[in-house]
C-alpha cells in the first residue's frame, strides 16, 4: 500500500471520530530513541525511515517534522507522497504547535495514541493553541487499524549484567533512588524509560534493535518494587532471584490500572517529558504529581569507577577492530569490489572477533563520497554503491561489549584527495582536537565548550547542523542524556553541568551536499584534574583508540599546539593497539601514528 493510500484510510477513521488532526510520533510507549518493529508507526505511514520525526495528518494535508540530521534523507523518501517536509529549526518553518494553531478550527479535537505521546508534548500544544480551545483524544491507536500486518510486541529474553561489569548491585542502586525520593518527599516513583529500568536492575534485553533493553515499567515506593513486564522474558532462575530480592513482577499492561488505583493524598514523582500521556491521565486528581527528571538519569550518566575502567577496555578492543578495518579498506580498495554494505559487513566481522562482543550499538553508517554528506545515511540495496580509489568513506559505527559501548566516526581517504577535501578534513580535525584537549572548571556545561569544536569551521564561514556530542550509555543507548555538547538549547532547557564519570562524544563535521562529508568522532571521559584556589578543574580523557588519517591532513593549516595534541593522541593509540596487531598491520599503524610536523 502506498503512502497516500494509507493516509486516505487514516483520514476515514479520523472523520468517523470527528478528529481534525492525528499526530504520529516516532516514540514507543517509553519515549525511546530507537523503537521496536511494532512501534514504527510513523515510518509505516510516511515511508521516512529516520530515527527522529513526527507526522501530523489533517483532513486535507500532511506534514512531517525532522531535524538537521535527516533533511536530505527525508526529502528523498517523501518526494513521491503528499507529505510536506518541515525542516525543524529552519527559518520560516513553523513548529508543530504553530502549525496546528494556524490550521485547526476552534474547538478541534486532536487525536493520537496516548501511549506514544508524552505529557510535556501535549502540554506544549495546549499552551500554544489556547485560543483555539483544542481538546485531545489519546484513546485509540488508529495506525493499528490501518497497519494490517503489524509485527507483534517484542518479548525477547532478559539477561543479567554481572556486578563486576556494572560496579554496583541493583539493591544499592534502588536504595540510592529511595534516598532521592525521601529528599523530594515522594511516595511513589514512576519510571518508564527503558534504559533507566535496565540500568537500575542490572538487566539487559533485546526488545529494541541496537539498544539492549526490555519493555517494562517500574513503580517504586519506600517498601515495594513493582516491575511490569511480560513475565516470559525471565528465565526461571532469574525470576526467582528477583522475587527473593523483593521485586513484585506484574503483567506489562497492568501499569495503567495500578496508576489509576493510587491512593488519595499521595505524591508521585515522574518525568513528564518521558512518561506517556495515557499514564499521566490515569493518575487520580487526588494524587500530587512531582514532574521533574528521574533521579536515575544522572546516576546512570555518571559512570562508576568499575564502568569507567571497563569502558577503557572496551575501546581498546573496538580500536583494534576498527583500525584493522581501516587498514583492510585502504589496502584492498581499487583491487577488489567493495561496496558500502560490504564494507559494513567486513567491519562487523572484525568486531565479532573481539572477546566479549555483543553486537552493534546502532545501524552502521558507511557512506562513500556524496553519501557522506547525508548525516545519518544508511545504505540500502537501492543506494548501495561500489567505493572507488578516490574521495572519502565516512564510517560512523559502534559496538556493545561486556565492558561497555562504543561509538566512533572516522573519515577515511580512499585515494588521492583534492586540496579542498584535505582542507575540510583538517578543519574538522582541529575542532575535534581542541575540544578533546579542553580543561575547565567544575560547573561548566557542554554548552560552554561547544565553540571549541566549531571555531575552526566558523573562522572559515562553515558549520554543521547537529550537536557536537551526546552522552553514551553503558551497554545501553548509544545516545544518552543529560550531558551533551551543543551551543543551541531549546527554550526552558537547563544546561547540565559536566561531572567526573560522564562519557560524551566529540564529533564535529562538515557536509557538502552532493559532494562529500567529513566527521571525526572520539568518545571522551570527564575526569577530575587539579584542585586549587580557583576551584576543581576537569579534563577530557580520550577513550576511542583509532588513528586519524594522516593522508587527509594538511599540517601547515595546524598550529604547533594542535599538532602536539594530535601526536600525543597518536602515541596513546599506538601504545594501546600495538600489542594486538599483526606484523603487517603494525607496520602500517606505526606509519599512521608517526609524528606529524608543520614541515
Amino acid at each position: 500500500m502506498k503512502t497516500d493510500e494509507k493516509l486516505k484510510r487514516l483520514r476515514k477513521l479520523m472523520q468517523e471520530r470527528n478528529l481534525s488532526a492525528y499526530i504520529i510520533p516516532t516514540d514507543d510507549f517509553h519515549s525511546s530513541e530507537y523503537v521496536g518493529s511494532y512501534f514504527k508507526a510513523r515510518e509505516y505511514m510516511s515511508g521516512f525511515t529516520g530515527s527522529a520525526g513526527t507526522l501530523v495528518v489533517l483532513p486535507d494535508q500532511a506534514a512531517l517534522w525532522t531535524d538537521g540530521r535527516y533533511f536530505l534523507q527525508a526529502a528523498e523518501q517523501l518526494k513521491d507522497s503528499e507529505i510536506v517536509l518541515m525542516r525543524s529549526g529552519q527559518p520560516e518553518v513553523p513548529s508543530i504547535e504553530k502549525y496546528l494553531q494556524d490550521h485547526l478550527p476552534k474547538e478541534a479535537i486532536v487525536g493520537f495514541d496516548g501511549r506514544t505521546v508524552n505529557r510535556k508534548f501535549v502540554g506544549s500544544i495546549q499552551k500554544k493553541t489556547d485560543t483555539k480551545r483544542i481538546t485531545f483524544d489519546g484513546r485509540e491507536d488508529l495506525v493499528g487499524k490501518v497497519w494490517e500486518d503489524r509485527p507483534d510486541l517484542s518479548k525477547e529474553p532478559v539477561w543479567e549484567l554481572d556486578v563486576k561489569y556494572a560496579g554496583k548491585s541493583r539493591t544499592d542502586k534502588i536504595q540510592e533512588v529511595r534516598i532521592k525520593m525521601q529528599e523530594e518527599k515522594a511516595d511513589y516513583l514512576l519510571v518508564t524509560a527503558l534504559d533507566e529500568i535496565a540500568w537500575l536492575f542490572n538487566l539487559r534485553g533485546g526488545d529494541i534493535a541496537y539498544t539492549p533493553v526490555f519493555l517494562s515499567y517500574l513503580l517504586l515506593t519506600k517498601e515495594q518494587i513493582t516491575l511490569f513486564v511480560h513475565e516470559e522474558i525471565f528465565a526461571e532462575e532469574l525470576r526467582v532471584k528477583l522475587l527473593q530480592e523483593g521485586v513484585d513482577i506484574q503483567p506489562y499492561d497492568a501499569i495503567e490500572e495500578s496508576v489509576r488505583n493510587l491512593p488519595a493524598g499521595k505524591k508521585i514523582w515522574l518525568d513528564g517529558s518521558v512518561v506517556n500521556y495515557r499514564l499521566t491521565e490515569s493518575i487520580p486528581e487526588s494524587v500530587e504529581i512531582l514532574d521533574q527528571s528521574s533521579p536515575v538519569v544522572l546516576m546512570k550518566a555518571v559512570k562508576t569507577s568499575t564502568e569507567m575502567q571497563n569502558m577503557r577496555a572496551a575501546h581498546v578492543k573496538d580500536g583494534v577492530a576498527v583500525t584493522r578495518f581501516i587498514h583492510w579498506l585502504k589496502t584492498k580498495i581499487g583491487r577488489e569490489v567493495i561496496t558500502e554494505m560490504g564494507a559494513a559487513e567486513k567491519l562487523e566481522t572484525f568486531r565479532a572477533q573481539m572477546d566479549g562482543y555483543l553486537g552493534q550499538s546502532f545501524g552502521p553508517i558507511i557512506a562513500y563520497g556524496p553519501h557522506g554528506a547525508i548525516v545519518h545515511y544508511a545504505a540500502t540495496e537501492q543506494t548501495n554503491v561500489e567505493m572507488k580509489k578516490e574521495s572519502f568513506c565516512l564510517a560512523d559505527t559502534g559496538g556493545h561489549y561486556k565492558e561497555g559501548t562504543t561509538d566512533i566516526t572516522r573519515t577515511i581517504a580512499l585515494g588521492e584527495l583534492t586540496e579542498e577535501e584535505k582542507r575540510d578534513y583538517t578543519l574538522v580535525l582541529r575542532g575535534n582536537l581542541a575540544l578533546g584537549a579542553a580543561r575547565f572548571l567544575e560547573g561548566v556545561s557542554g554548552q560552554n565548550l561547544d565553540i571549541l569544536a566549531r571555531q575552526p569551521l566558523w573562522d572559515a564561514g562553515l558549520d554543521y547542523n547537529h550537536g557536537t556530542g551526546h552522552g553514551v550509555g553503558y551497554i545501553l543507548g548509544v545516545h544518552e542524556g543529560p550531558q551533551r555538547f551543543h551551543w543551541r538549547t531549546a527554550p526552558g532547557t537547563k544546561s547540565v553541568v559536566l561531572e567526573e564519570g560522564m562519557i560524551i562524544s566529540d564529533e564535529p563535521g562538515l557536509y557538502l551536499e552532493g559532494r562529500f562529508g567529513v566527521r571525526l568522532e572520539n568518545l571522551v571521559l570527564c575526569r577530575k584534574a587539579e584542585k586549587n584556589e580557583y576551584g576543581q578543574f576537569l579534563y577530557l580523557e580520550p577513550l576511542t583508540m583509532v588513528p586519524f588519517d594522516r593522508e587527509a591532513i594538511l599540517p601547515q593549516l595546524m598550529t604547533e599546539r594542535e599538532l602536539e595534541w594530535l601526536n600525543e593522541y597518536h602515541r596513546k593509540v599506538y601504545a594501546a593497539l600495538a600489542p594486538e596487531m599483526e606484523e603487517e598491520e603494525l607496520v602500517w599503524l606505526r606509519e599512521m601514528t608517526a609524528e606529524l610536523t608543520s614541515d
